[in-house]
């Protein structure tokens, strides 16, 4: 396994532990929506919202077949299958996150529009031409060969298929400080500027249709979550069954890198 997989294997017993949260909401597994789960399975800043916003510029059917690159435990394939009626098919590095993924879709009833594989998003197992859209969420931190990763996505897509990335992303404040959420150090960190990140989409045949920065939304929604918290104590269900041991300095230092420019948030859309 390598350091990345490791990095997000470490955690352990998921199920198990999303399954405690819910209970503390006096829900359960087969009870739940994907409204219940996103406060952990929409594993990235501004969460379901900011999956919905990107689903927008997809020009989504229920007869799309869309591919998500780094799926995680599966709720941002999950959301554009309810939302759309859309087939997903995801592909993650980390073989829990792939368990997971499955067993939530089918306790939740999606497993007929959404399908999770083992798999290297900078090497895909698809033939040309076989998505109508894809897209990746908070991925890219993670791999240094990002030309690799655009141009299966391009590769796998349909001429004039729409290809969507959000992603943490290099800003002008300085060093990032570590660690965050998708890496404990530099070792696997791999995080570049918005400029950078335009010039790849379009060395690998993507037009880019639109660019959007949302650095100050997502500040806004973690003094959110902090404000809920302070008046009604941690959420029973939270990114906190994925960071593990040491999440609050992780979160801690996203905010700041945040606020301090160190780090953006930035959005893409593309057409093959």
């Amino acid at each position: 396994m390598n350091q990345v997989a490791q990095h997000y294997a470490e955690r352990g017993r998921l199920l198990d532990r999303i399954a405690e949260g819910l209970a503390r909401t006096g829900k359960t597994l087969d009870g739940a929506t994907t409204g219940d789960l996103a406060p952990v399975d929409e594993f990235h800043i501004r969460g379901r919202k900011a999956t919905l916003e990107l689903a927008e510029g997809l020009r989504l059917s229920a007869s799309s077949r869309v591919l998500d690159l780094g799926s995680g435990l599966g709720g941002p394939a999950r959301t554009l299958a309810e939302v759309h009626g859309c087939h997903v098919t995801g592909i993650d590095l980390t073989p829990e996150f792939c368990e997971v993924a499955t067993v939530l879709s089918d306790r939740i009833g999606l497993s007929d529009r959404v399908t999770f594989i083992e798999g290297d998003a900078t090497d895909l197992p698809f033939g040309d031409a076989t998505f109508d859209a894809a897209m990746t969420i908070h991925v890219a931190m993670n791999i240094a060969a990002k030309h690799r990763l655009y141009a299966e996505a391009r590769r796998v897509l349909k001429p004039g298929g729409r290809f969507a990335v959000y992603d943490i992303m290099q800003g002008d404040g300085g060093d990032i400080l570590y660690p965050v959420p998708w890496a404990r150090d530099a070792a696997i960190s791999f995080v570049v500027p918005p400029d950078e990140v335009e010039a790849l989409l379009i060395a690998a045949g993507f037009k880019v249709l639109e660019r959007r920065d949302s650095s100050e939304e997502s500040i806004a929604w973690f003094k959110a979550l902090a404000d809920e918290s302070a008046r009604n104590g941690p959420p029973p269900l939270s990114l906190a069954a994925i960071l593990g041991e040491g999440r609050k300095e992780m979160v801690r230092n996203q905010v700041v890198n945040l606020a301090e420019r160190r780090t953006r948030t930035v959005a893409f859309l593309c057409e093959a």
